[in-house]
C-alpha cells in the first residue's frame, strides 16, 4: 500500500542547507585555516530564500526529498542485511551450540505442543 508522503517545507530546506553550508564553512577554523567564503555566501542564501519561504528552493527540495527516498530504498535492505548476518545469525548459531531451544521445537513424539496447565483457577477477571 503505496502512501503519499509530503514534501517538507521551502521553509525547513532553506534553513537546514543553511546550517550544513555555514558549518561546511566555517570548519576550517578547527584547525586554524582560514573560513570558506563560497560555502559562507550559499549559506546566507538558502537562509534569505528560507526565510521568505521562496518558491524557487522548490526544485531543490523535492530534488533532495526524491534522492532521500531513493537512498533510504537502496541504504535500508543494506543495513538490515548487515545487522541479520552480524547479531541475529551468530546468536541463533551460539543457541544451537549450547543446545538452547527457547521455543520448544525440539522434534518428539508428542501429538501436540500445548502446555496444559496445572493452575485452573483463573476466570480472566481482573488480570492485571
Amino acid at each position: 500500500m503505496q502512501q503519499k508522503i509530503k514534501v517538507p517545507s521551502n521553509r525547513n530546506f532553506g534553513i537546514v542547507f543553511c546550517i550544513v553550508f555555514l558549518i561546511i564553512s566555517l570548519w576550517p577554523l578547527l584547525d586554524n585555516s582560514n573560513i570558506r567564503i563560497w560555502s559562507l555566501i550559499i549559506s546566507v542564501i538558502f537562509l534569505i530564500l528560507g526565510a521568505i519561504n521562496s518558491k524557487l528552493l522548490s526544485p531543490l527540495n523535492k530534488l533532495w526529498f526524491k534522492f532521500g527516498i531513493f537512498l533510504g530504498n537502496f541504504i535500508a535492505p543494506i543495513v538490515m542485511g548487515i545487522i541479520y548476518f552480524l547479531v541475529v545469525t551468530p546468536t541463533g548459531l551460539i543457541m544451537r551450540f549450547f543446545g538452547k531451544d527457547l521455543l520448544n521445537l525440539k522434534r518428539n513424539n508428542k501429538k501436540t505442543y500445548w502446555i496444559s496447565k496445572d493452575n485452573s483457577n483463573s476466570d480472566l477477571k481482573n488480570q492485571f
